[in-house]
């Protein structure tokens, strides 16, 4: 489920629109992550890491970029994931998916991991371990994420009061 590296690169250098929310960029020297379509000058090789998350992205200490704010992305699969939706037959990218359904409708703001797991039919480091290869982040960071990411957005898009 790696992602390829130097496509990432290319489609960095070209800014690539297709790749927009399909990854994120993530820049070791700034400690900032971006869409592959962000504006702001092209990173050095050397500092650029490839996330398949934003959740990931946060996991690795990163922060999201002011200037092409990644949680605008089209089809964006921050804290969502690229897991594919479908059939059982899909195997454990399904229970990925129905895991960030789940996690959406706000399991993981009133119960824990354990329980998201139980209502799954999985174990919590089973769950655990799914994420992490799936999505490189625990369902409590992707949950936590979700959560910023519309925080942020509800700050910057609406006229609600900080209270």
């Amino acid at each position: 489920m790696g992602l390829d590296q130097d496509a990432c690169w290319r489609a960095v250098v070209a800014r690539d629109a297709r790749f927009d929310g399909r990854f994120f960029t993530g820049v070791v020297s700034t400690g900032i992550y971006c869409r592959p379509v962000c504006p702001a000058r092209t990173p050095k090789r050397q500092n650029v890491v490839f996330h398949r998350t934003a959740a990931a992205a946060e996991a690795a200490g990163l922060r999201a970029c002011l200037r092409c704010r990644p949680e605008t992305a089209p089809d964006f699969a921050g804290w969502r994931g690229e897991a594919p939706r479908g059939g059982a037959w899909r195997g454990t990218a399904n229970t990925v998916s129905r895991a960030l359904a789940l996690i959406e409708a706000g399991a993981l703001d009133v119960g824990d991991t354990e329980a998201l797991a139980a209502r799954l039919g999985l174990g919590e480091r089973q769950l655990r371990r799914l994420f992490r290869q799936h999505l490189g982040a625990a369902p409590v960071s992707v949950a936590q994420t979700r959560r910023v990411l519309l925080a942020k957005q509800l700050i910057h898009e609406t006229d609600l009061s900080m209270a």
